[in-house]
């Protein structure tokens, strides 16, 4: 967020801009992506502290204190409001984005209050969703399969979709058995580790003989592995121990638990949920059939997610942002079971993995806790057991593998740094770059005469309005269009400074038209200050539909048009 000013501070320092003139060149050509919708991850600060490291800084190239609470406010008027990184950013930056679909619509929602009157669904925060580097990321055994049935241009062609499917050529017996020779050593990896431990704190004999048979390495293991914060809840799975007991020593359809993990280091709620693990880990009943992994770090990860089973993930929606551990998991033949949330809400499909619950949102956590730990007893015990050990006579899970290869295929195609990083160029960076060309060209007379024409725009807003709205006719038929003409007051603006449009869509059952179209309407002569504009609204479909006359700033170097507190509704 501050490297927005120090842009702004060279900008001015080198090329004797003001502080303005700057601050458009920085906005048009800052990419910023906002990461969590988590508050703690959004940090405020008391002005004070915030006032105590920069205001020597800001001194240096002349910007004023209160102008920079302004730019980390919501409300730039209140001079109680804490300072906020991620609203200085979202100001100091004309393309921003979440890292999935559903933290763009979310992020939308939660910073909508930064353009006032602007749709939701217009706020100007896009997405792009997270990818894994998926060969990185895939097991030496599993890249000995891709070598030999997708063949070398997966190096090269990583997000070319038809490469993964190939992944149906592979035998299904060969897969399985790559994916057994994980778990495998998954299996081994954990028991070395937990013995090593004990040997470290002085265990009896008879903790490390029993360390060195943990686990069972055929039977349908499901991981956890990922930060401990209360949202992703860690411990979902033990809402109801009897039930779990239940699933865990069926002794024809063993199911055992892995988990790994840290907390930050302040964050005693995170911490507490990784003790509840280990204490049920040592109760009698569980032992050997849930084990929590310490120390997690990048071996662990990869141990897991390229041997489990089945990839777990439980966060209390909308609040995961992204996630990138079950994309890991998938490359390399695990099946993600998940609540629709992050990445996952736009990648499941039945045939893919399984989804906990169906896009919910609860007022109550402790009601939605309770449904949707119901919901993943459910699955597991209808659909993931029996799926895992249904055999046929060769002893292949054939259902399980059918499933195996779609998750691979269609989310190995996509999920990956590759696409992602061609998603930022196209549709982030490039655009960035170009509007910076253009606003630098000729000693950065466009950002000079851009930030001209903002100023003229903040005096003479608050003097625009939509006087008059008429709709002519009556007839409301499908395939005709209504024609509108309404009376708009520019004050000292021209008609070549601001866009009129119909904002027009159906309407939902408050009344509200939340995800509308526009149509243009064109001006006529000017009579006594008044312009009258023309437009026209088409009839596509029945139902019942609303619209309303907008004014929005328009200028050639803008790059969109929702500038805070600047767009005219009429009454």
């Amino acid at each position: 967020a501050f490297l927005a000013l120090e842009r702004i501070a060279r900008l001015m320092q080198k090329n004797g801009l003001s502080y303005n003139e700057a601050k458009e060149m920085v906005w048009a050509s800052n990419v910023f992506t906002t990461h969590t919708p988590v508050p703690a991850g959004n940090e405020r600060f008391d002005p004070e502290l915030v006032r105590r490291y920069m205001e020597p800084y800001l001194s240096s190239f002349g910007l004023d204190w209160n102008t920079l609470l302004a730019m980390g406010r919501e409300d730039p008027g209140d001079n109680e409001e804490a300072f906020c990184m991620t609203v200085l950013a979202l100001k100091l930056a004309a393309h921003c984005n979440g890292v999935a679909r559903l933290h763009g619509e979310v992020s939308r929602e939660m910073w909508k209050v930064l353009w006032p009157t602007v749709p939701t669904h217009e706020i100007p925060i896009g997405h792009v969703t997270n990818g894994i580097h998926t060969l990185g990321w895939s097991s030496h055994d599993m890249r000995g399969l891709f070598d030999r049935y997708l063949g070398p241009q997966l190096v090269d062609e990583p997000t070319k979709f038809e490469l993964f499917k190939k992944i149906e050529n592979i035998p299904d017996s060969e897969l399985w058995r790559t994916h057994e020779r994980r778990r495998e050593r998954l299996v081994s990896f954990v028991r070395k580790r937990l013995v090593d431990r004990g040997r470290r704190r002085g265990a009896p004999q008879r903790e490390l003989l029993l360390a060195e048979e943990v686990l069972d390495p055929e039977a349908l293991t499901i991981g956890f592995a990922r930060r401990f914060a209360t949202y992703k809840r860690g411990t979902l799975l033990f809402f109801d121990t009897a039930r779990l007991e239940k699933i865990l020593n069926n002794t024809e359809r063993p199911v055992q638990l892995l988990f790994a993990g840290k907390s930050h280091p302040h964050d005693l709620p995170g911490k507490a949920l990784i003790r509840e693990i280990v204490h049920y880990s040592r109760e009698p009943r569980f032992q050997g059939k849930i084990v929590f992994i310490e120390d997690y770090d990048i071996a662990v990860g990869r141990y897991l997610t390229q041997g489990v089973d089945v990839w777990l993930n439980t966060p209390r929606r909308p609040l995961e942002a992204s996630g990138t551990s079950g994309m890991k998991a998938a490359v390399s033949g695990a099946l993600n079971a998940s609540i629709l949330d992050g990445w996952w809400d736009e990648a499941y499909t039945p045939d893919v993995g399984w989804a906990i619950g169906n896009r919910e949102v609860y007022e109550d956590p402790g009601v939605q806790d309770w449904v949707e730990s119901q919901a993943l007893y459910d699955l597991i015990e209808q659909e993931i057991v029996p799926m895992f050990y249904t055999r046929g006579r060769t002893g292949l899970p054939r259902e399980w593998i059918k499933k195996m290869k779609a998750s691979m295929s269609q989310l190995g195609a996509f999920f990956n740094t590759n696409r992602m990083l061609e998603d930022y160029t196209r549709d982030l960076y490039i655009p960035a770059a170009e509007k910076a060309n253009i606003l630098s060209a000729d000693s950065m007379s466009r950002a000079k005469e851009l930030a001209a024409w903002k100023s003229k725009l903040e005096r003479e807003w608050a003097l625009v309005t939509v006087r008059k709205v008429e709709v002519e006719g009556e007839d409301r038929v499908v395939g005709t269009e209504i024609k509108v003409k309404a009376q708009v007051q520019l004050g000292g603006l021209s008609t070549e400074d601001v866009s009129v449009e119909l904002y027009y869509g159906s309407m939902d059952s408050k009344g509200e038209c939340s995800s509308g179209s526009t149509s243009p309407m064109q001006p006529g002569q000017a009579v006594d200050g008044t312009i009258p504009y023309e437009g026209s609204i088409p009839c596509e479909r029945s139902g019942r539909f609303g619209f309303a006359v907008r004014v929005l700033p328009r200028h050639r170097d803008l790059c969109h048009p929702y500038l805070p507190g600047m767009i005219c509704w009429a009454k």
